[in-house]
């Protein structure tokens, strides 16, 4: 089984918001492949499907932002999921708004979802595409990414939101390393 998580924050009030890039890939996703994602079960809602004879499960934690690592710990004991079998997306303040990039492996880089993941699995060790929301130095860190994006985003955020769900449903398919050859030259 493939585990696809995406990170965001659970309620309205966190809907649109740059934080919730990882909520807004996964949705896609799922229209993409025609998976529902409202089953409630680790701490998250999920999503079950096939795609091309590997199943899969589309992930949205529950837990806030901070606490992913519970609903991914759970999910990985419950499948016995191998961590290359692991994919999470998650905004990245890093990149610009627009960009995508994918890893195999890697530290948090400050972000608190991805800190919390890497200290449940023990390991840096599980492939990851960043989107890029950018960042604003006139603006606190936790109010910025709370944040809507602008206007003047919002074309290119749904670009890299775009490339990230093709990233992933090719991941499905194919070797990570070597759709993160293709998506990284982007």
């Amino acid at each position: 089984m493939k585990l696809i998580v995406g990170l965001g924050n659970p309620g309205k009030e966190y809907e649109a918001t740059r934080h919730n890039t990882g909520f807004m890939v996964i949705d896609e996703i799922a229209k993409a492949l025609n998976i529902t994602v409202n089953q409630k079960k680790h701490k998250a809602l999920i999503g079950k499907g096939i795609v091309q004879n590997e199943s899969v499960m589309l992930m949205k934690p529950q837990t806030f932002m901070n606490l992913s690592g519970e609903a991914v710990r759970a999910a990985v004991d419950f499948y016995h999921l191998d961590l290359e079998d692991i994919l999470i997306i998650y905004d990245d303040l890093d990149l610009p708004v627009g960009k995508i990039r994918l890893r195999e492996k890697g530290s948090a880089g400050g972000q608190n979802g991805m800190k919390n993941i890497i200290a449940h699995l023990h390991s840096q060790e599980f492939n990851r595409i960043r989107v890029g929301i950018g960042k604003d130095a006139n603006i606190p860190v936790v109010d910025y990414v709370l944040g809507k994006f602008r206007k003047e985003e919002a074309e290119a955020h749904h670009l890299a939101i775009e490339q990230a769900k093709q990233a992933a449903i090719e991941s499905i398919k194919r070797p990570f390393n070597e759709v993160m050859s293709r998506y990284n030259g982007k």
